[in-house]
C-alpha cells in the first residue's frame, strides 16, 4: 500500500498588483471545508474601483487580463469570475477557502498616495486573499476537475515524483492520466475503507483522504 500524508496542490492564481491606489488592479489556500463563503474581515479596504465600499468583496467581480485582475461590476461583461470567500493575511495562515474554489486571487498590501492636495486618492488595501469561482465553465475546483486550491472527495490524482500526487482531471482529459481517485473523507486513517491505496491531507474536520487506483 503506498501511504502519503501531505498531498497538496496549490492551484492558486497569482500575479502582480501594482499601481493600486491608481488603477484599482490586484494581483493574484487550503482551509476547512465547513470555511463558508466567508466574508469581509473586519477593517477590510475600499476599493478604489469605485465598485463596492470593500475592495473585492464576497459576491463581487472581477475581470482577468493577461497578468492582472481588476473588480468589475458583475453584471459587466468583461466579469469572469465572483468572489465567493474574502479574508485578510496571509493564505497560508488564514482559513482555506470553500471546496469547490477554482482559484485564489492573493491581493498584495496598498497604501494610500498623496493626490496632490496633501490627502490621499484611495483607502488603504490590507494583505488578503480572495476565493474565485468562474462565473461559466469550466470550473477546476469540483470534484475531478482537474485543479482549484484544494485537494476534496472525487479528486483524481498522480504521481508527480520525489513521493509527491497532484491533481489531475478524471475524465483524462489533462496532461496526466489519473492513477487515483479521492472516494472518501475520514477523521483519521483507521476509517478509511480497506481498498484504500494511498492518503492524502485533506484539511478541516475530515483531514484524510482515502484514495482508490483507477
Amino acid at each position: 500500500m503506498l501511504a502519503w500524508n501531505s498531498a497538496r496542490w496549490v492551484g492558486a492564481v497569482c500575479a502582480a498588483l501594482l499601481a493600486v491606489a491608481l488603477a484599482g488592479c490586484l494581483v493574484g489556500c487550503q482551509g476547512s471545508p465547513d470555511a463558508g463563503s466567508g466574508g469581509p474581515s473586519p477593517g477590510a479596504s475600499r476599493s478604489p474601483s469605485g465598485y463596492g465600499a470593500v475592495f473585492l468583496a464576497v459576491d463581487e467581480c472581477s475581470s482577468r487580463g493577461r497578468d492582472t485582475f481588476t473588480e468589475v461590476p458583475c453584471r459587466s461583461e468583461r466579469a469572469v469570475a465572483r468572489v465567493t470567500a474574502r479574508y485578510d493575511g496571509k493564505a497560508a495562515a488564514g482559513p482555506m477557502c470553500p471546496a469547490r474554489t477554482d482559484f485564489v486571487l492573493h491581493i498584495s498590501e496598498s497604501r494610500p498616495a498623496p493626490d496632490g492636495t496633501g490627502g490621499t486618492d484611495a483607502g488603504e488595501i490590507p494583505q488578503g486573499y480572495a476565493c474565485m469561482r468562474n462565473l461559466e465553465p469550466p470550473h477546476p475546483g469540483d470534484p475531478g476537475g482537474g485543479g482549484g486550491p484544494r485537494t476534496i472527495v472525487g479528486d483524481c490524482l498522480y504521481a508527480a515524483g520525489r513521493g509527491q500526487v497532484r491533481e489531475t482531471a478524471c475524465d483524462g482529459s489533462g496532461r496526466e492520466e489519473p492513477r487515483y481517485r479521492v472516494a472518501a473523507a475520514a477523521v483519521d486513517r483507521a476509517k478509511c475503507p480497506s481498498v484504500t491505496a494511498l492518503y492524502v491531507t485533506l484539511g478541516g474536520s475530515e483531514p484524510v483522504g482515502c484514495a482508490v487506483r483507477v
